[in-house]
């Protein structure tokens, strides 16, 4: 069956309908959401996205109105074939959550001929939502890149140990699953991820420790991936 047709206008109008200003009090508590929040979940705006289909303009549409929820929305109904660096920066200079950080990256940055070169970039801003993006990049990168050689990881090795000593809690963590994701990819990833935070873990730096620990203990305890 072809694909209802909804204009910009009528798909905002139904992101309203949808709005629960309930959820947005316990989205606060997580800090998720930004300065226009809906509370409205992501596996709805998913079902939202299936109904609309890809379209880059009116996800640049979507995007433009500042609402959280239309924003993660734009992210899933994009073209990464599409997206060209201006978009990309002008997005990420818009993020103002981690969770919309987040899912920019992984449902549509990911995707882009530029994601290795921005992660490495991003990774060392000093904003901390964009700083948290080029670590997004790179655990989004390991985990949905299937072809991707293990060699084109090893860049991010140096960036993620350099950045360790970053306290600010959105920044850490995003370190943190950066290494974790990769280091789950395969049996060398896993072994070059476990030395890493093992050197992290010496570094005189109370979020080093941290992301020492955090990372160890995933990847220590799990059964190490098998070659590929």
């Amino acid at each position: 069956m072809k694909q209802q047709l909804l204009t910009l206008e009528e798909i905002v109008s139904r992101l309203h309908s949808l709005a629960n200003p309930d959820n947005v009090a316990g989205m606060k508590r997580f800090a998720v959401g930004g300065k226009h929040t809906l509370g409205i979940s992501v596996n709805t705006l998913r079902r939202l996205a299936r109904e609309i289909g890809r379209n880059h303009q009116t996800a640049a549409g979507l995007w433009a109105t500042g609402i959280h929820e239309a924003r993660i929305l734009a992210s899933i109904i994009d073209d990464p074939s599409q997206v060209t660096e201006n978009q990309m920066e002008e997005w990420v200079a818009g993020f103002d959550s981690w969770d919309i950080t987040d899912q920019v990256c992984m449902n549509l940055f990911d995707k882009t001929p530029l994601a290795w070169d921005k992660a490495i970039q991003w990774a060392g801003r000093e904003s901390e939502f964009q700083k948290r993006a080029g670590f997004a990049l790179m655990a989004s990168l390991a985990w949905h890149d299937k072809q991707a050689p293990a060699e084109k990881y090893l860049l991010f090795f140096t960036v993620i140990e350099n950045a360790c000593g970053d306290g600010r809690n959105f920044v850490k963590k995003a370190i943190s699953w950066a290494l974790r994701k990769i280091g789950a990819r395969d049996q060398t990833l896993n072994k070059l991820a476990i030395e890493t935070a093992k050197r992290i873990q010496e570094q005189d730096s109370s979020s080093a420790r941290w992301i020492a620990r955090d990372v160890l203990a995933e990847l220590e305890s799990k059964k190490k991936p098998t070659p590929k």
